[in-house]
């Protein structure tokens, strides 16, 4: 059996006898180097940015590139993330930072610049682009591409041409990526967890069911804590475990996610990777009948353009990494205000609570004509709006929009309003989304 070893610094393609086997590469003598019999043939990939906002930090603060570096604040804050340095001493992203400080004092502290992160996550995706137009991005810094068919484009293996970008993202980007390679997204997503940072790991067909079965349920995407405690209770602790159970039984046991473990257990999985090159954003806008100037004319209209873009965001299932504020004035200047988030969202009331924000401070007497709202920077939806640490009300609001959703869905859009979009009701505007 002929086994294609790669290596990642020359870039030259040797057969070995071992799969297992650890060679120095013959042409340049790196030990960098990858194997697997089904290298050259698989095209799915997952490309996942190592300790992204750390990374961008330590690139830009040379003096802090062998210290262990949180990116958070305060210390009632909590950590959105941290170098590897800082992990060895137990930090975690979201984290409390007064219980990360505790276990790391040496630490430095850098508050989070996600203006900045997002120009380089934009930078990133140009060079993904250049790879293959099957891009989707399911946050700032990770995406699935599909090089299916780029082998006559590039000259190369789709595990060659990725291992080229790595080495163009550390050499123009100034940080590192891991890449998991494999035959459908759910592995490729699992191999680029195995060997960060600076990883290139894959996983071939031949191999799924066997690898599979010795990991951990945790492994499978959404299965959290609460869900493994679930399974632990019925004595399921591995995914070989749920691979000798019938798709039936599973479904009636646990409902759309044993249906979804069983799929996942064997390592099937249909998904198509989605470019998102047609929709950039979703907003909805709105022209006023009258120009309006006040508070309590535009709050309504702005929490009714909110709740649209809510439901169109949810509907797709993506959430908006950025806020985008428009406004035009009586003399048809316009005016665009924007707010890169934390986190990616999809909930009308954070939608709507920033931009109350940003209308904030344009509210000096001008008078309006039109006011819109939107999201940019699209995500997937599984990413949305995480559990708050420190927002302990965020959870009830959340909890309170989605039974909100529920109740539209059943009786129409109109079968529950705030009665602060009573008033946005009103006939004074005309819409467009």
């Amino acid at each position: 059996m002929t086994i294609a070893a790669l290596c990642r610094t020359c870039f030259a393609v040797e057969p070995v006898s071992n799969e297992g086997e650890r060679p120095r590469c013959k042409a340049c003598g790196s030990p960098r180097m990858v194997a697997h019999t089904e290298l050259l043939d698989l095209t799915i990939a997952h490309v996942d940015c190592d300790a992204f906002y750390a990374s961008v930090e330590k690139r830009d603060r040379p003096e802090v590139r062998d210290q262990p570096v949180i990116i958070g604040g305060g210390r009632r804050g909590v950590v959105s993330t941290c170098c590897y340095m800082a992990r060895t001493f137990g930090v975690r992203s979201a984290m409390p930072m007064f219980k990360a400080t505790k276990l790391c004092p040496d630490a430095v502290i850098i508050r989070g610049d996600m203006e900045k992160y997002v120009r380089v996550s934009r930078q990133i995706r140009a060079h993904m682009d250049d790879l293959t137009p099957a891009v989707q991005p399911i946050s700032i810094d990770e995406a699935f591409l599909d090089l299916t068919g780029t082998e006559r484009l590039h000259h190369a293996s789709a595990a060659e041409t990725l291992a080229r970008f790595a080495r163009i993202i550390e050499q123009d980007i100034g940080i590192t990526i891991s890449v998991g390679l494999s035959h459908n997204k759910f592995l490729a997503k699992v191999a680029s967890d195995l060997d960060k940072p600076r990883g290139f790991a894959v996983i071939g067909k031949a191999e799924t069911l066997d690898f599979l079965a010795r990991q951990n349920v945790s492994l499978i995407w959404g299965v959290g804590k609460a869900m493994q405690k679930k399974l632990a209770a019925d004595g399921i602790h591995t995914v070989g475990q749920l691979q000798t159970m019938e798709e039936t039984v599973l479904g009636k046991r646990y409902g759309s996610m044993g249906l979804r473990l069983a799929q996942l257990s064997k390592g099937k999985d249909s998904r198509k990777i989605e470019s998102r090159g047609g929709a950039k954003s979703v907003s909805s806008e709105t022209t006023f009948n009258a120009d309006l100037a006040t508070t309590n004319d535009l709050h309504p209209i702005l929490r009714g353009l909110a709740e649209k873009v809510s439901a169109r965001l949810k509907e797709k299932n993506i959430a908006g990494r950025t806020l985008v504020l428009k406004l035009k004035t009586t003399d048809f200047k316009q005016r665009t205000r924007n707010r890169a988030l934390g986190d990616p969202t999809q909930l009308a009331d954070r939608i709507y609570s920033e931009g109350v924000s940003l209308l904030k401070p344009e509210l000096d007497g001008t008078r309006f004509r039109l006011i819109g709202i939107g999201v940019s920077d699209l995500v997937d939806g599984h990413l949305a709006d995480p559990m708050d640490l420190v927002d302990h009300g965020a959870k009830k609001r959340r909890a309170a929009e989605f039974a909100m959703d529920k109740i539209r869905a059943r009786f129409g859009k109109h079968g529950v309003d705030l009665g602060l979009t009573f008033k946005a009701r009103e006939p004074k505007s005309k819409d467009r989304s």
